[in-house]
């Protein structure tokens, strides 16, 4: 098959378990890269996130965000974006306050985080130690509506985090009663939530068509559930071994891990067949 696009999830996936893109994975990268194929990185993250690694890496390739919610082109100029309503999101915010849920949210390079939120401690030193060395900015609130009423952004994606799996699942069944969001995961402990219309699926379609791309000459590589919607839309998907259960139940095939060079070794094997 002519692969033409691969969109690579990053966390689970093209990052090793430090966060760090080995060499013979970036090797790969830039081998399709030079070899005419669109090499797209497809994340649950923030966009400012993605664009640092996109730059570390030096592709040249759109990006899609915040699980679809923005797409970049190839020229870091933004095409396409979807927020989350804000009576959605004060709905969400509501729900989350009842449920005494740890919980932030975004837009493109902002980070907002409740400071009255002990859980928090748990998160911030991932955040500190990275985030600010990707040029986003740490925003504390103590009451949601000084940013959600009194700032002009908009927000793309609200992640709730807690290590008790029972919460969670009930807390998700809580939020599918709120209208016009999309709820998805990326993590064991996570859940993420969108505009109603925000998917990778979604956004991969969106570039192949805009591109001129045919479906069966598109690979997709992840590790959760927030990957299977572009499995769907993919020739070829791929989970990986260290991922969970649902994405490699809807995957064509499964590389190597996230630790093992997986990426790397599907970009070898299916499109240069070594």
């Amino acid at each position: 098959m002519d692969y033409k696009l691969i969109a690579i999830d990053m966390d689970g996936t093209l990052l090793n378990s430090q966060d760090k893109i080995s060499e013979r994975n970036k090797k790969a990268l830039l081998n399709a890269i030079a070899n005419g194929i669109h090499v797209v990185l497809a994340t649950g993250r923030i966009y400012k996130s993605a664009l640092h690694y996109q730059r570390y890496i030096g592709l040249k390739s759109p990006i899609i965000a915040c699980n679809g919610a923005v797409i970049s082109s190839s020229e870091d100029d933004i095409i396409f974006e979807n927020f989350i309503d804000n009576n959605s999101l004060k709905k969400i915010i509501r729900l989350a306050e009842e449920n005494d849920m740890y919980y932030h949210f975004y837009d493109k390079d902002k980070f907002y985080y409740k400071t009255s939120k002990k859980e928090f401690v748990n998160y911030y030193k991932y955040y500190e130690e990275n985030y600010f060395s990707q040029g986003i900015e740490l925003v504390k609130f103590k009451n949601p509506s000084e940013i959600i009423d009194l700032n002009s952004s908009r927000y793309y994606k609200v992640v709730f985090i807690d290590d008790n799996s029972d919460k969670l699942l009930d807390f998700r069944r809580k939020l599918s009663n709120i209208k016009g969001i999309a709820i998805s995961k990326s993590w064991h402990n996570n859940i993420e939530v969108m505009n109603a219309s925000v998917s990778k699926g979604n956004a991969v379609k969106f570039l192949i068509d805009i591109l001129n791309i045919d479906s069966s000459n598109v690979i997709t590589i992840g590790d959760n559930e927030n990957d299977v919607s572009m499995f769907k839309v993919s020739g070829l998907s791929v989970a990986m071994k260290n991922g969970d259960e649902i994405a490699k139940n809807h995957a064509d095939v499964i590389t190597d891990t996230n630790d093992e060079d997986g990426v790397a070794k599907v970009i070898e094997k299916y499109v240069f067949r070594s």
